[in-house]
């Protein structure tokens, strides 16, 4: 096999032509299962893109809460690309090789879209504790400003981390096994494959997922408790469920988001063993599913993105029989 080779600090670096994407090769219902990841990725970009239409057509949508509603579905889209279709082309093509530079490229776009996704739903929690904690001073203190700044902030802060992560990669010499044994090109089981010292990408997975999950997590329980506390201050019970009421879209997408991840990882540290195949599958839907679950819950979920829809649908119709 033919490499290129590249000289860095006194030693040869070894990088190969790309790596075999193995996740699904012992996968008994493969061709099953990404005939269900089809469906769900077209699922995903309708639902998706009808969201963030209808946000952007309807002025009165333009608020702190529906911009954070969008940057999350924009992000939906983009991860949900990022990996799905190259999964369907090994499916119907049977080519599962993906070119050295373009494994990189599909590395950085997914973990820093994984990264947003995780930041988002942090995003929502804040809209959320601000609304309820702080209602008087909801529309001085969250304004669609501020929610843009420190939109931009995360999507700035991500890009340079991940563009850190990945660009450490260029520094492993891969001269034995190009057989990643994932759904993607991803970080760590890439890393791994190395032959030289892996300690810094080691780290810095172990940092990524403190900053892009953990860090997040803890910021999203704090946000309801304090949510929680305030909640049960108020006399009126009324006032209590409809409070808790504007909480449940996002309660669901961050149980669809985090309990699959939480409940994998934590299988891994406590047992120890997971077995490869399952590992791959449960990984591949926790990132795949959400996405696609995202704007039905929010378009089902929130009145107002369903007024609109629902009127803009009645509209179309109305000027199709015209």
């Amino acid at each position: 096999m033919s490499s290129f080779r590249t000289v860095l600090n006194s030693s040869v670096i070894i990088h190969p032509p790309g790596f075999y994407i193995v996740g699904f090769e012992s996968f008994p219902f493969v061709s099953v299962y990404f005939i269900f990841l089809a469906f769900v990725y077209v699922f995903s970009v309708l639902f998706n893109c009808l969201l963030i239409y209808t946000v952007a057509v309807n002025h009165s949508l333009h608020t702190p809460k529906f911009l954070a509603i969008t940057n999350l579905a924009v992000i939906d889209l983009v991860l949900n690309t990022c990996t799905v279709p190259s999964m369907i082309k090994i499916f119907l093509i049977k080519d599962n090789f993906i070119p050295f530079n373009l494994c990189f490229v599909q590395m950085f776009v997914y973990y820093a879209f994984a990264t947003l996704e995780s930041y988002a739903l942090t995003i929502l929690a804040y809209d959320r504790l601000i609304a309820i904690c702080f209602p008087f001073r909801q529309n001085s203190i969250n304004t669609v400003r501020t929610m843009g700044c420190i939109i931009s902030f995360t999507w700035c802060f991500t890009l340079v981390m991940i563009t850190f992560t990945t660009s450490s990669m260029t520094r492993l010499s891969f001269c034995n096994s190009v057989r990643v044994f994932s759904y993607f090109c991803d970080y760590a089981p890439v890393f791994r494959l190395a032959c030289n010292d892996y300690s810094l990408q080691w780290s810095a997975s172990a940092c990524l997922s403190v900053l892009s999950l953990g860090g997040p997590f803890i910021f999203i329980l704090l946000s309801y408790v304090s949510i929680l506390v305030t909640v049960f201050k108020m006399k009126s019970v009324d006032r209590r469920v409809k409070a808790l009421a504007t909480c449940v879209e996002h309660i669901i997408v961050v149980a669809i988001f985090y309990i699959p991840l939480l409940v994998i990882f934590s299988i891994g540290f406590f047992a120890r063993v997971v077995e490869p195949e399952k590992r791959v599958l449960s990984l591949s839907l926790a990132s795949c599913m959400p996405p696609c679950i995202n704007p039905i819950v929010y378009s089902l979920k929130t009145k107002e993105i369903k007024i609109r829809a629902l009127a803009m649908f009645r509209k179309t119709k109305v000027n199709s029989k015209i």
